[in-house]
């Protein structure tokens, strides 16, 4: 097959190591194992994206280079106001469908479907794909389906991700992968801490995670970034209650992780939203650490309950598991993360959702009547 794909037209592939953006983690892993497949890929971003798959920079400069300059760019209200970041993404989604309209790609894969629906009516004979990594609230759903044509399809990252729009034409559901040999199995003996890890704002339960520490009389560490926008929640909720018992130790990059997991008693995810995926319970499951998680969003389709983990209700049900986390076997939650979530594995599926939208694109191309101009008098 011949793939086109993209995230943002105003960030480089790989993303800047103190940056957190999973969707270009994942397209990347997408593009240059299908290349290593024989497929042709070709990936779209700025200028310094470099990967195995072959790339199309367009000549244009990304807008940001690190996190810094990442959130800059968000909390820039005039870049916004007048769609900057959307012009980056539209220059590279237009050339990708003039291209595909001439014969040079089968089908394009989308990451953020905003940059590609501009232009889905203007060429109709181009199928395309989206991957949904957000919450479907409903204006978002709004906006998909106002645009919607024969020729569009999407990938959900979980079957709950689906409950606000379930009439979506979807080609597949493909779980994310994370590369197993990085966040490497280990069955050393445990230290005696909790983790955390993840963005800090209220969705994440970061505040839930401190009440079950305090409350189990564990150590915490907590790792991840604090945005502007959240400063408030973390002064009033994270901040009062950091010691030498609970700790934050801020962002840290993706590869020095493992550590972390490797050594924690239990990883917690206490969400207080319909998370679409959520990657660090497959990270930590990956180095043999069982989490308790709320049940909620995808978490029920993650995690095998009693076996790689504990499914909970509340806070309370979260402390009593602590309790009970030595039953969970750490070589179950690896062999289950190699058998659902490894990179190969998500791989596979979009080899096969690319296939499967093609497939569905024929097939309504297929039940198109053409009705023929009247006859003149």
């Amino acid at each position: 097959m011949k793939i086109a794909t993209m995230v943002r037209g105003y960030l480089p592939a790989p993303r800047p190591v103190d940056m957190v953006y999973a969707p270009i983690d994942l397209a990347v892993a997408i593009s240059e194992q299908l290349t290593k497949r024989e497929h042709s890929i070709t990936y779209f971003g700025p200028n310094g994206t470099h990967m195995c798959a072959d790339v199309e920079t367009g000549n244009l400069r990304p807008l940001a280079h690190n996190d810094q300059e990442f959130n800059q760019l968000l909390w820039d209200i005039d870049a916004y106001s007048h769609g900057v970041q959307a012009t980056w993404d539209n220059y590279f989604a237009k050339m990708m469908f003039e291209r595909a309209h001439k014969g040079e790609f089968d089908l394009l894969h989308f990451h953020h479907p905003e940059a590609a629906l501009p232009y889905v009516h203007l060429y109709p004979d181009v199928p395309v794909l989206y991957t949904l990594h957000d919450p479907i609230k409903p204006l978002y759903r709004e906006m998909l389906e106002m645009y919607q044509t024969p020729s569009q399809f999407f990938v959900s990252i979980s079957n709950n991700q689906r409950v606000p729009a379930p009439d979506l034409p979807y080609a597949a559901t493909v779980y994310n992968g994370i590369e197993t040999e990085l966040f490497s199995y280990s069955d050393e003996p445990r230290d005696d801490y909790l983790l955390f890890a993840g963005r800090i704002v209220p969705e994440k339960g970061v505040k839930e995670a401190i009440q079950v520490a305090q409350e189990t009389g564990h150590r915490l560490i907590i790792i991840g970034p604090v945005f502007p926008d959240q400063k408030d929640y973390y002064d009033q909720y994270i901040k009062p209650h950091l010691n030498e018992r609970i700790l934050h130790l801020g962002f840290i990059e993706r590869d020095q992780l493992p550590r972390y997991f490797q050594k924690a008693k239990a990883f917690l995810f206490p969400i207080q939203w319909e998370e679409p995926f959520g990657l660090t319970m497959i990270e930590a499951m990956s180095c043999g650490t069982p989490v308790i998680a709320m049940r909620r969003g995808s978490v029920p389709e993650v995690i095998e309950h009693k076996k790689t983990g504990f499914i909970v209700d509340s806070v309370a049900e979260m402390i009593e598991a602590v309790k009970n986390i030595g039953k969970i076997k750490p070589a179950n939650c690896r062999k289950h993360v190699e058998a659902k979530f490894s990179t190969t594995v998500m791989v596979g599926a979009y080899e096969k959702a690319y296939q499967t939208a093609l497939d569905m694109f024929a097939a309504n191309k297929a039940c198109r009547v053409t009705v023929p101009p009247p006859k003149k008098q």
